[in-house]
């Protein structure tokens, strides 16, 4: 399959590199060209444009940063829509809002294309190894034909119907993580204010109902002072933000998450810490105790 795909930072990297383990020809773009340069080793094909990327695909996925980084790749005069053929299938996977993906759809329809919100989860290592969730909404004909695609980037894919749902069920998923994030890390914070040995209590509550897969594979890191981002905190921030305001959109109070979001407003804004993964949480925390 001739696929286009657009954002070749830490997570695009791995689903490109496994589009083209699978036989697919790819075609690239990226606003730095150099951070697309492992997947061009690899095979694919840079493009200058995002309808450069367009053009040469039936295929466009595109996974950038933030909600206005979609808008602009998709609709600005040299953008996917410019260069995009009839009956050709448009799939966001960046975490954004779900009113965007509504909009996205519509104009994708105004041009006979196919659309779909597809973010997933499982972070730099579930890109890696081909173990991401995909949660998909949009256009039913389009996920149908794309299925045997996304199964080959993850190893669940699950389809919730209408445009924007597959970023509703992200931003729960959000909600979820921020739960674990900050619960491992003020684990941490006990564990070692208690004097306990820290791989010790993370091997015993991985054995134990407080097992999860923040804690299973963002600990480990901690441990050994490793902060790269398997998702950036900056990003989880922005995505936080979408989650609250969907969330007052429905009339719903959701506390804990708030705390969640001025937590990582600390550490991103006020620290300067955005470019660290989101168990940098932590850092907040040792410069106080």
């Amino acid at each position: 399959m001739q696929i286009g795909f657009i954002g070749t930072g830490v997570m695009g990297t791995g689903i490109v590199l496994n589009l083209l383990k699978a036989g697919h020809q790819v075609t690239v773009y990226n606003r730095t060209k150099a951070h697309a340069q492992t997947v061009l080793d690899a095979g694919a094909t840079w493009a200058e444009t995002p309808q450069a990327v367009a053009e040469a695909a039936t295929v466009i996925i595109t996974m950038v940063g933030y909600p206005q980084d979609v808008q602009d790749v998709y609709t600005r005069e040299d953008g996917i829509f410019a260069g995009a053929q009839p009956d050709s299938v448009v799939v966001d996977m960046t975490t954004s809002t779900p009113s965007l993906a509504f909009e996205l759809t519509q104009l994708a329809h105004d041009k006979q294309l196919l659309a779909l919100d597809a973010p997933v989860s499982g972070g730099d290592v579930g890109a890696k190894n081909a173990t991401l969730t995909v949660m998909v909404g949009g256009d039913k004909q389009a996920y149908d034909q794309l299925l045997p695609v996304f199964e080959q980037i993850g190893q669940r894919v699950n389809y919730f119907g209408a445009a924007g749902n597959g970023q509703h069920v992200k931003m729960a998923n959000q909600i979820m993580i921020a739960g674990t994030m900050t619960g491992l890390t003020e684990m941490l914070v006990y564990a070692k204010a208690a004097g306990l040995d820290l791989p010790q209590v993370l091997a015993t509550l991985s054995s134990g109902g407080a097992d999860n897969w923040s804690m299973d594979n963002y600990v480990p890191r901690i441990l050994k002072n490793d902060y790269t981002p398997g998702f950036f905190a900056k990003h989880f921030l922005k995505d936080l933000r979408i989650a609250l305001r969907e969330a007052d959109r429905m009339h719903l109070d959701l506390p804990a998450t708030a705390q969640a979001k001025q937590l990582y407003e600390t550490m991103v804004d006020d620290c300067g810490l955005g470019d660290l993964g989101t168990q940098g949480l932590i850092k907040l925390y040792q410069d106080k105790n």
